[in-house]
């Protein structure tokens, strides 16, 4: 593990800030910086208020509109609202384990099934039926350190967990949770944080449990971690911000810290270890936005990554902004290499962000004359993200991105602009891909107490990790002034070897599938949380989601009723889409289905061109090779139908290609 490195090395890269904005956006774009206001209050320690924020929404299904309305069930309660995160809760809140139907949702204790208890306690609710019933309010944590303060100094909040389940076990006596918390021990600020709560417990028997306290020591100050996750074979990571509140502002100290626990069976416990990896970051960021951490199957090849700027990346038209930072291991976490930025904007950007992003339209709406070239758009991630590792051990990266805004380090979040993303390498990292999945219409919601939350996207893994699941909350009514009304928003990826992508569709048409949509969650699905990983019965995916409802306005620290979605997911049936290009332009050509398909003599391609243009058609099999390339010339504006005979194709998969002008789609098709 690399070495605490000075923050001195960080500051330099301030100097990158000052370079001269070569385009000027125009001034009613509405825009957004991270929250700097970075020290995360604390609610009443003894919230007792068995008060529902819960705000019941009556599902109405319009009689012309076909849909997939989702079903809801009660599952635990909390004294509060503070437990399922905060300006980024992306924390591992449920956890799913495929091959035994067991989830898992941690929580603090309280609320109208723990009429009196205290906040500061841990629970959970776990069901091992695939999520249709649930044992709820399992308590493993109990705070009681109180020396005669506000708070007790062991309350936990904001609580995390992982799920082991050794390798070819089906017994859940053998199965146990990792959990870990911090708290408010005041070693990291007066009356304030500072502490970790930790520990394990038995899920078959969850009296076997253990708790475990540590405090900061210089020059480690732990904080509220953002990322963790637990392997496959027992090895518990949670991730911090190395920050320094003992003076009441936060001096970042230029290293994460980095915590490792494997399972003794002596003890019954993850006993973990702490160590320092250096993470230098500009000083005008102030210290990384948010961080993650996700392995691969066999635990070797793992990824951290955070959100802001160490001058690794080229600054574009002087715009400095955020973009998605990486370390790699590929030994277990023995070892980790540089973090390294990924070029989101320019010349050696993302083609599916500088191509797909922004059609022309808006780029006129965005920009004062003279307008910039598409590779002279400066871009940039939103605060928070999420990480997942594919089956061949490749970084699947769920992030919101949209273009830099005016100020330095700031978002454009103007509605249509940004737009979550599954960022993607498939060669470990040395090359990138972007996959535009949906734009969004609100960027941040805000509570009484300046509690806020932005689009909080969140990533999901199938079982054999080749289908990637991206989700995030965007509230799509048309007079909110803020994402404080939102629904669930979930689309589905299957990446393939060069760069593009099947994705899933509503009723056909290129778009994310709204979760939520007419049931008692639609603009009411606040925080919501989702699993790291995906059911599978043989037909359908099946994605663990859970939500607080916490209306616009409501005081979060009123008791709350989680909410679990018992049966959304996606079909193979639901992948229609191939390829970033007809994302980015749909309007400049339309691509169909080939029918028939499968097809074992002749198949039609219907096209629609909005205006006259060449037309090229290239088909490729599985491997990438180029097998067919038939140029039809000029066609006008209006339909066409293409034609492919199998005689020139052996039995397979293959992808064909239609480009008009500038403009590329890609699908599937299946020779029989």
């Amino acid at each position: 593990m690399k070495k605490l490195l000075l923050l001195s090395l960080a500051l330099g890269f301030g100097l990158m800030a000052n370079a001269q904005r070569t385009y000027n956006l125009k001034q009613d774009v509405r825009e957004h910086k991270a929250i700097e206001k970075m020290m995360i209050g604390i609610e009443p320690a003894k919230a007792s208020s068995i008060v529902s924020t819960q705000e019941t929404v009556t599902p109405v299904v319009p009689p012309t509109k076909g849909t997939n309305i989702v079903s809801i069930i009660d599952i635990g309660t909390s004294a509060n609202a503070y437990s399922y995160g905060y300006g980024g809760g992306q924390k591992q809140i449920l956890w799913a384990v495929p091959e035994l139907g067991i989830i898992t949702n941690i929580h603090r204790m309280g609320g109208a099934l723990d009429q009196g208890g205290y906040s500061g306690d841990l629970g959970y609710d776990i069901s091992t039926d695939g999520g249709l019933t649930w044992t709820n309010m399992v308590e493993m944590y109990v705070a009681e350190n109180n020396a005669g303060g506000d708070y007790y100094t062991d309350a936990a909040r904001y609580p995390y967990h992982g799920v082991w389940n050794p390798e070819g076990n089906t017994d859940i006596n053998n199965v146990w949770m990792s959990f870990h918390a911090p708290n408010l021990d005041g070693s990291n600020s007066p009356d304030s944080w500072g502490g970790y709560s930790y520990g394990a417990v038995n899920l078959g028997d969850p009296t076997i449990r253990t708790k475990n306290l540590q405090s900061s020591q210089p020059p480690v100050y732990q904080y509220i971690a953002d990322a963790s996750t637990m392997t496959k074979q027992g090895v518990a990571w949670v991730i911090d911000v190395n920050q320094d509140w003992s003076s009441g502002t936060v001096q970042y100290q230029g290293s994460l810290i980095i915590n490792r626990g494997e399972f003794d069976d002596q003890v019954n416990d993850f006993v973990f270890e702490q160590e320092l990896m250096d993470a230098p970051v500009d000083a005008a960021t102030t210290r990384p936005a948010h961080t993650q951490v996700a392995f691969s199957e066999d635990g070797q090849t793992g990824y951290i990554t955070f959100l802001g700027d160490n001058g690794t990346v080229d600054v574009i038209s002087g715009a400095p902004s955020y973009y998605v930072i990486v370390a790699k291991t590929t030994d277990g976490g023995n070892s980790w290499s540089d973090f390294q930025g990924i070029q989101l904007a320019g010349p050696n950007g993302i083609s599916g962000i500088v191509e797909g992003l922004l059609t022309d339209d808006q780029i006129a709406e965005l920009y004062e004359a003279p307008l910039p070239t598409r590779e002279e758009i400066p871009y940039t991630t939103a605060f928070d993200h999420n990480i997942t590792v594919d089956n061949n051990g490749n970084l699947h990266i769920g992030v919101i991105i949209s273009v830099t805004g005016s100020d330095d380090y700031s978002i454009v979040t103007a509605s249509g602009f940004p737009a979550a993303y599954d960022i993607y390498t498939t060669d470990g990292g040395t090359t990138w891909y972007g996959i535009k999945l949906g734009h969004t219409n609100q960027f941040r919601g805000t509570w009484p107490g300046d509690y806020t939350e932005d689009n909080r996207i969140q990533i999901t893994a199938s079982p054999d990790r080749e289908t990637i699941f991206v989700s995030w909350l965007d509230t799509d009514l048309d007079e909110a002034e803020g994402n404080d009304r939102p629904n669930i928003f979930t689309r589905g990826i299957r990446p393939n070897a060069w760069g593009t992508a099947d994705l899933t569709c509503v009723d056909g048409a290129d778009a994310p599938t709204n979760v939520t949509l007419f049931s008692e969650g639609m603009w009411n699905a606040t925080f919501a949380a989702v699993a790291q990983m995906s059911l599978f019965d043989g037909v359908k995916y099946t994605i663990p989601m859970s939500y607080q409802p916490v209306g616009a306005g409501i005081d979060p620290g009123l008791a709350v009723q989680y909410k679990y979605i018992t049966d959304f997911g996606f079909t193979d049936a639901d992948f229609c889409i191939v390829g970033t290009e007809e994302i980015a332009a749909t309007s400049a050509i339309e691509v169909g289905q080939n029918f028939p398909n499968p097809f074992s003599n002749e198949t039609n391609v219907r096209i629609s061109l909005s205006s006259g243009s060449n037309v090229k058609m290239e088909v490729y099999n599985i491997t990438g090779q180029k097998v067919i390339a038939k140029d039809y010339g000029y066609k006008t504006a209006g339909s066409h139908i293409m034609q492919i005979s199998a005689d020139e194709l052996p039995t397979g998969v293959y992808f064909y290609t239609v480009e008009a002008g500038a403009t590329k789609v890609t699908r599937k098709m299946i020779v029989q």
